[in-house]
């Protein structure tokens, strides 16, 4: 009975995230009532041609965990992910976080504190990774930050810095790759991360690998005047 009461409130939040997002982006366009039941209309042809072809399954990425413990640097179709070097990537990770969604990257979800790039490089529990294109040249930053070794776990920040490679499936394939790093390298067991409820792509993206929501917070953070709900977001190892 828990089991289910629980599936059936996170399945209500999700709904509830999701359709708050679509509203705010389509009130931009001036939406009428009749232009909402158009939508929903569409939706739900949507829904019956994916159940017709059987491809609900699909969109959904498997995070297997490795025989063999992952090193860095790492491989995948499109990128690679190596260690974050100091030397080579300060500059250009100072750059990607200092535009504005780069700077969400050093906002903790929690407490709306803007952390300084250094003192989230100085914490040793935190690791951190650089996306590369497979001529090597740096697109994205990847990090586990507060690495619990007794509990296994770890939040997960990403950030595609370059503006030309978002949209393109860069970051989902990163974000798998780094994944199953954790899990294999640093056996992580939960791995969570905060993402604000406007961020339809990121969530989708989350949902895609796996995350699933545990919880809302309401109001939590204010950025730029506003105040923002933030979800909290988890993948679990079984």
């Amino acid at each position: 009975m828990e089991k289910e009461f629980n599936t059936t409130e996170i399945n209500k939040l999700t709904l509830e995230v999701i359709s708050k997002g679509i509203y705010k982006e389509t009130a931009q366009f001036g939406f009428s009532t009749q232009d909402y039941i158009k939508l929903v209309n569409q939706l739900l042809d949507l829904t019956m041609k994916e159940k017709l072809n059987n491809n609900q399954s699909e969109d959904v990425i498997q995070v297997v965990p490795k025989e063999k413990s992952l090193e860095l640097p790492i491989t995948g179709e499109k990128i690679k992910i190596r260690g974050f070097s100091e030397k080579e990537d300060y500059a250009i990770v100072e750059k990607w976080i200092n535009e504005e969604k780069g700077r969400l990257f050093l906002l903790s979800r929690l407490t709306a504190k803007e952390h300084n790039l250094d003192e989230l490089l100085r914490n040793k529990n935190n690791t951190f990774g650089i996306i590369t294109l497979m001529n090597d040249k740096p697109i994205g930053l990847l990090a586990f930050l507060d690495y619990d070794k007794v509990n296994n776990k770890a939040e997960l920040r990403k950030l595609l810095g370059e503006k030309e490679f978002r949209g393109k499936g860069y970051a989902k394939e990163a974000t798998k790759m780094w994944i199953e790093y954790g899990i294999s390298a640093l056996k992580l067991r939960k791995i969570y991360l905060h993402t604000l409820d406007t961020n339809i792509a990121n969530i989708r993206l989350n949902k895609d690998l796996g995350f699933k929501i545990e919880g809302i917070l309401r109001k939590e953070i204010l950025i730029d005047g506003d105040y923002h709900d933030v979800l909290r977001m988890a993948l679990i190892v079984d």
